[in-house]
């Protein structure tokens, strides 16, 4: 097999977006930005905030495809030309520059970049586009530097800072912050994640069991492109079906039924039986630390049940909804909340992660748990 043929691309680059449209949770944005480039009102700096892998570059790179895409319908880029494949795949662009602030973070930088937009862009109908990622790396001389050019722009050049702390770039250089278009990108929910692995799956001729994208997407905390990696991660186990018990054993998850077991204990006040449930968790080789993540999202959805049939998420499974209710009718809202609560407490105290004994600190922590039910 060549070299070729055994490497695959990874899902998060294979399947970046091409298109406004295509931009995962961030409707926002994208419409916001389409509508400026179909009517000629694109501004000539913009800062993009969030946390990482949501979506920031990506949108960046198709404000850059919109601008100079001779085929564009609407705002929207085609996606396809040789205009936009170059930029979409980042290959080397006269028009289109990133630029990673975190090794280019110097005044001289700045300078050399504010020097570079001067010139005008290589064809009279297309754009200069500086996508600069990392901002709050700039010191505050390359802000210094930069403000002159962003004050007084040159026709046709637009700026794109993407970062994940906005708050360090408005202590270094609160000026800039009124010469930029900021746009708040959103965390993604879980259900979009879960529509958009479905789609790329599709693409990719893959089928998925039900139930195993739910924890990819929950684990991916909102970022699609750590949504996407999991995904590739889960199919170097298969490459045609993503299994529930691949995603589990590629996670590190517990099966839902050792918290349901655990919280039939509670209900019946066996603390004696502690020991023994601790001992099977390691037996079946379950890492403590990843139980006791998962165990304050168990009681939150056993407390949201219990106050709210309905407050299961839709994408539990009809068997996993069926058991944590009746689980739920166990215990009266107070109890629950009790032992929510000492295991919030438990997980911000940190103990668990320094301990050199966390099976100990496990113990100490289901004990109580078990203990509150006739509080």
């Amino acid at each position: 097999r060549s070299l070729a043929v055994m490497y695959r691309t990874a899902l998060a680059r294979s399947h970046r977006p091409r298109r406004f449209e295509e931009l995962v949770g961030q409707d926002h944005v994208a419409s916001t930005l389409r509508a400026a480039v179909e009517h000629d009102r694109t501004a000539h700096a913009y800062l993009f905030c969030g946390p990482r892998g949501i979506g920031k570059t990506t949108a960046a790179r198709v404000l850059a495809m919109a601008l100079n895409c001779p085929d564009r319908l609407e705002g929207e880029p085609c996606g396809v030309c040789d205009s936009c494949d170059a930029i979409w795949s980042g290959r080397t662009s006269l028009d289109v520059v990133e630029i990673d602030a975190a090794s280019n973070r110097g005044v001289d930088d700045a300078r050399d970049l504010r020097e570079r937009a001067m010139y005008a862009p290589s064809d009279e109908d297309r754009h200069k586009v500086y996508i600069v990622d990392e901002a709050h790396m700039l010191t505050r001389d390359a802000w210094n530097a930069l403000l002159k050019i962003l004050e007084e722009p040159p026709p046709r050049v637009v700026f794109v800072f993407a970062t994940t702390e906005p708050n360090k770039i408005k202590q270094s250089a609160a000026p800039v912050m009124s010469r930029v278009q900021r746009f708040d990108f959103r965390r993604v929910t879980v259900p979009d994640l879960m529509q958009r692995l479905s789609a790329v799956l599709e693409r990719e001729g893959v089928v998925a069991e039900d139930g195993a994208l739910l924890p990819i997407a929950r684990r991916a905390d909102g970022g699609v492109r750590d949504a996407l990696s999991l995904l590739d991660q889960v199919l170097s186990f298969s490459a045609n079906v993503v299994r529930v018990e691949d995603v589990r054993r590629m996670l590190g998850l517990v099966e839902e039924e050792k918290y349901l077991d655990l919280f039939e204990l509670a209900a019946e006040g066996g603390q004696a039986r502690v020991f023994p449930f601790v001992q099977s968790l390691l037996d079946d080789g379950y890492d403590l630390a990843e139980f006791a993540r998962g165990l304050g999202e168990a009681l939150r959805l056993l407390l949201a049940m219990r106050l709210d049939p309905e407050a299961a998420p839709v994408e539990l499974p009809d068997d996993s909804r069926r058991a944590f209710a009746e689980a739920a009718g166990r215990f009266r809202p107070d109890q629950l909340l009790r032992m929510l609560t000492a295991t919030a407490e438990f997980e911000a105290s940190g103990r668990f992660r320094r301990s050199s004994q966390p099976r100990i600190q496990l113990e100490v922590l289901l004990l109580r748990l078990t203990g509150l039910e006739g509080a």
